[in-house]
């Protein structure tokens, strides 16, 4: 989802904030005298730093660095940096290894280009204070060292060998409620630690807990601190962060504190258990939307066959009312989740796991190349598609609605409430008219076997290399996103930034084909200047 920065802002009056109907904007810029600015000494240091010509450490020695406050330093003089092993919005993480004792680390590698005011330098000055603030609890990745000099800041970290938590779930295959409830609690009990010490996270989700190593009781590592704050009792914030399917209705309405963590556990408790999120849509706005609606489905499958004990968890976690909703103490003492409690140690239904694996791979700017890919099919490959949906267009009029799409299903074999219903809607209809057309069905239906074929893919390569170079420049990428509503410069560069792995500015083949195989949800931006729902 492409989503442009912002900046958080909070106050500490308790005023900050107020419900809002969602028809008005949700996201302005707040008041930037509330958080401290660069000196101007430290901006001379920038702009004398930028204008030096290229060299190693001696060019940087004695300044000051505009993001840390302090003396520049050269990483490399200390670490061998080594191979990637992720990328996100600002940074990418590196293997690093020290060279005085062998010993591996993980290198987060902030490019100062991106950090485009004093504000984007404040979050990463927060985020380091919050590491070292925390350093030392058992669950939490420790900060070994950070490092700025003329283009980056780097963040040394400890290494997490056994990758998220969210692929280890899926590569188990299956897991019981007892399983579930027995990841909650070491999840709620991070947590717990965070609020104890005047932490707020703002962005839990699976993805943001790692494991040290790939050992079947390896210690769970809570990451990704780049949006957490530090909060006092009483304290109300406004700014809208964190990632979408995830956040609290109160942080829509711009007034929240720490119980705004606890819904997000509540999302991801839900997600353990059935395998989908409690709010989807299409859009992130409709995802908001979703969230301010607050309905919250029990009754689909695998609903039916989850414990009443593990849904009143749910329940009482997801409250829409932040002062009624369970604190972390209170989750810990819940019967479900409590060691020995009441969660059954019977499997979870199967289809839980597909279910995860396709909520893992959800990806939006894929669906522009998906449009590509259904349009580059032969009438041979579309053939069943093509009468699936003259099957459900009953009344011939070129689209399908909510109710001849039930209809449609229920002759497959396929019974599905009327919300899930009304979410497979809104994943395949693009243009937001309630119904889906014919170009949209085949978009939405074939790429579950279709995607994946290198012919398609090479086809869809082509679609955008439009000088048949080899690669995908800025340009072109412009003029092919333009055709699919997609004019927001800002997010055409970011969209480039995360496919160009070897950052030359283009897209080769072999990067758009990484871009269409990874399923990478929410890999843009969490923090927002503007929302409009």
């Amino acid at each position: 989802m492409g989503i442009c920065c912002s900046r958080r802002n909070h106050g500490g009056n308790g005023n900050a904030g107020e419900n809002v109907d969602t028809s008005t904007v949700l996201g302005v810029r707040g008041d930037s005298n509330n958080n401290p600015t660069c000196s101007n000494s430290h901006q001379t240091s920038y702009k004398t730093v930028a204008s030096s010509s290229k060299g190693g450490a001696s060019s940087i020695k004695g300044l000051i660095g505009p993001v840390l406050g302090r003396p520049m330093e050269d990483i490399k003089a200390t670490y061998n940096i080594g191979k990637e092993l992720g990328r996100g919005q600002f940074g990418v993480t590196y293997l690093c290894t020290s060279k005085a004792t062998g010993e591996q680390f993980a290198c987060k590698t902030i490019a100062k280009r991106k950090l485009v005011n004093n504000e984007d330098m404040e979050d990463v000055r927060r985020e380091v204070q919050i590491m070292h603030h925390l350093t030392g609890q058992p669950n939490i990745v420790e900060l070994k060292g950070a490092y700025e000099d003329k283009q980056s800041v780097h963040l040394v970290m400890e290494l997490c060998r056994g990758g998220e938590l969210f692929d280890r779930i899926i590569a188990k295959g299956h897991y019981t409620e007892r399983a579930a409830a027995a990841l909650l609690r070491a999840i709620v009990k991070i947590i717990h630690t965070f609020h104890s010490m005047g932490v707020m996270h703002r962005d839990l989700k699976p993805e943001n807990f790692l494991l040290l190593n790939k050992e079947e009781n390896s210690p769970l590592k809570a990451t990704d601190f780049g949006l957490s704050t530090f909060f006092k009792p009483g304290e109300a914030f406004k700014d809208i962060v964190g990632s979408a399917y995830y956040i609290a209705p109160e942080v829509l309405k711009r007034r929240y504190g720490p119980e705004a963590d606890i819904w997000s556990l509540g999302v991801i408790l839900y997600i353990l258990l059935s395998g989908f999120p409690p709010f989807w849509a299409e859009s992130e706005n409709g995802i908001f939307l979703a969230i301010l609606r607050g309905h919250v489905d029990f009754s689909s499958k695998p609903w039916n066959s989850i414990s009443p004990q593990a849904k009143d968890l749910v329940k009482k976690m997801l409250n829409p009312n932040p002062s009624k909703r369970l604190t972390a103490v209170e989750v810990l003492s819940h019967p479900w989740i409590k060691e020995d409690g009441e969660a059954p140690n019977t499997l979870l239904d199967n289809a839980v796991l597909t279910r995860l694996k396709q909520f893992k791979a959800m990806n939006q700017f894929k669906k522009v190349a998906l449009k590509v890919i259904a349009g580059c099919l032969s009438e041979e490959e579309i053939r069943g598609l093509k009468e699936m949906f003259k099957g459900m267009d009953t009344d011939n009029s070129g689209t399908i609605t909510l109710q001849e799409l039930r209809q449609g299903l229920a002759k497959q074999g396929t019974k599905l409430s009327e919300y899930e219903v009304k979410q497979l809607i809104e994943a395949a209809d693009a243009d937001g008219n309630g119904t889906i057309d014919y170009e949209e069905f085949i978009t939405a239906t074939m790429h579950m076997n279709r995607m994946d074929r290198e012919e398609h893919l090479y086809h869809a390569f082509q679609h955008f290399d439009k000088d048949n170079s080899g690669y995908i420049t800025t340009e072109e990428l412009e003029h092919a996103l333009r055709e699919y509503g997609i004019t927001d410069r800002k997010n055409i560069k970011q969209i480039l930034s995360e496919v160009d792995s070897d950052n030359d500015g283009r897209i080769n083949y072999d990067e758009f084909v990484a871009m269409m195989r990874k399923g990478n949800p929410e890999p843009n931006p969490k923090k927002r200047r503007n929302v409009f729902i």
